[in-house]
């Protein structure tokens, strides 16, 4: 019987996207003076710092790549500011309001300590009995570590848990390793080479999947 449920957390339930396209333009311009280039040569020089380090435990903080290049932001402040573009995707709110009635709530994510922050603007954070961040195990996904502290946070053993996410290798791999169930969130079609238990195209499917839990 499954007992909890855990999250990715960007692009799963929520999208920094709005955030991110807003600032882009800022850092873009201001590593252009700086580096004395055009703004297209200073976008491909931030964007390949980004794409080098794809992957890594760094890749998953953008304050590494302020700092990287001397920017004078920091995400919790951008967070803070505009935290309207900090958007909850569709779906989510209504689905996670029924499954806490039900089930033990996480969130793993690969990224640090500020995933806690966007959860609070966006008014997620009640939700979840346990938020599991890289800066807890000094690890990320698909690092077993952080399933492990999540689990053990909740006190389920995991084979009662099942992992949603929209990466296949960082939450389904990740989760699948351990003998966690795995739902993926397929939003644009890919091919998912038949690697998770569950494919949903919306985190509103995830009820359907789980009120037969017979399958899982």
């Amino acid at each position: 019987m499954v007992r909890a449920i855990l999250f990715d957390l960007d692009e799963t339930l929520i999208s920094e996207r709005p955030l991110v396209l807003f600032i882009l333009p800022q850092v873009y311009e201001i590593l252009a003076k700086r580096l004395n280039v055009s703004k297209s040569e200073a976008r491909e020089i931030f964007l390949g710092e980004i794409e080098r380090m794809r992957g890594r435990y760094e890749w998953h903080d953008w304050n590494y790549f302020f700092r990287r290049f001397s920017l004078p932001f920091k995400f919790e402040e951008l967070i803070l500011s505009y935290p309207e573009k900090i958007t909850v995707l569709p779906g989510v709110r209504d689905t996670l309001e029924i499954l806490r009635e039900k089930y033990r709530l996480a969130i793993v994510t690969s990224g640090p300590r500020y995933q806690i922050l966007k959860l609070k603007v966006s008014g997620l954070l009640d939700y979840f009995d346990a938020v599991i961040t890289r800066d807890d195990v000094k690890a990320i996904k698909p690092n077993p570590k952080i399933f492990i502290a999540a689990l053990e946070r909740l006190k389920v053993e995991p084979n009662k848990a099942v992992m949603v996410g929209d990466s296949l290798e960082q939450d389904v791999l990740g989760a699948k390793a351990l003998g966690i169930k795995t739902v993926w969130i397929n939003q644009k079609g890919d091919n998912g080479y038949n690697l998770p238990d569950f494919e949903i195209s919306s985190i509103s499917e995830l009820l359907e999947v789980l009120e037969d839990e017979g399958d899982i």
